[in-house]
């Protein structure tokens, strides 16, 4: 290993997670505010809306986000009416064009667990705030969005890992991300393994963040829906209720 190439690349390849992030954080904001919508539009019990947003998920998640990226750069940039409209001084734009397929594959995604985590409320809980008198946008920003954001956050983060990953991909259309700077500097070094090592480690170190950050939030929502003194608080009232205990 010649290390000190390996030195060039720490000291390189860093100034790409601005890019990184900027990619990551933007496209994963955005798709999350469209995806909540979608999502209920998706879990609703009309089948005409519910297949219509299905369409959608279907083709973003079946179809791979370079051919999304490509179409995107490459293609719409040939369309006689995008090229002479308002859209055109975004889209000409590498970055743009990155943000907006990032953002419509992880939206695509994000629907699906979004709706995953909608359905497995049960329905009790709705029809008990229907009961009391709850509106449904009451009832959805106090019952409906907090579970479903507690049960959809180990898949959700998952997301949040891929859309990283898939950030590399921008360097295919001239950005120079972590990826891009590597391969620009390979191009120089002619040493990819110790490039492309060290590109590795920033994206395990990024991925290993996300993963501890989401850990955190899952225990801490833990604790609040189950307090650390509620079992002393359930065992006097337990105590002093009578039970008949079973025949051995």
């Amino acid at each position: 290993m010649n290390v000190s190439v390996v030195v060039e690349a720490l000291t390189t390849l860093p100034a790409g997670l601005i890019l990184t992030a900027s990619l990551t954080i933007s496209s994963l904001f955005l798709s999350f505010f469209i995806s909540v919508p979608l999502a209920l539009l998706r879990a609703s019990a009309n089948s005409a809306v519910s297949a219509t947003v299905l369409v959608y998920t279907y083709v973003f998640r079946g179809t791979p986000l370079l051919v999304q990226l490509f179409i995107i750069y490459y293609g719409v940039g040939q369309i006689p009416f995008i090229r002479q409209g308002f859209l055109w001084p975004v889209l000409r734009e590498p970055f743009w064009c990155a943000m907006v397929a990032f953002t419509l594959n992880s939206t695509a995604h994000t629907t699906e667990v979004f709706r995953g985590g909608i359905q497995a409320i049960p329905r009790g809980l709705n029809e008990a705030a229907k009961s009391l008198g709850l509106s449904r946008t009451q009832t959805f920003g106090l019952i409906t969005f907090p579970l479903m954001m507690r049960i959809s956050l180990p898949a959700y983060t998952n997301e949040v890992i891929g859309m990283l990953k898939a950030s590399s991909l921008a360097s295919t259309i001239t950005l120079l991300e972590i990826t891009g700077l590597a391969r620009k500097l390979v191009s120089a070094t002619f040493a990819p393994y110790e490039v492309f090592l060290v590109a590795g480690a920033l994206y395990l170190a990024l991925t290993y963040a996300i993963a501890n950050l989401s850990a955190r939030l899952e225990r801490r929502w833990n604790r609040k829906m189950i307090p650390a003194d509620a079992g002393a608080a359930i065992a006097p009232s337990i105590a002093s209720s009578p039970v008949d205990l079973p025949l051995q």
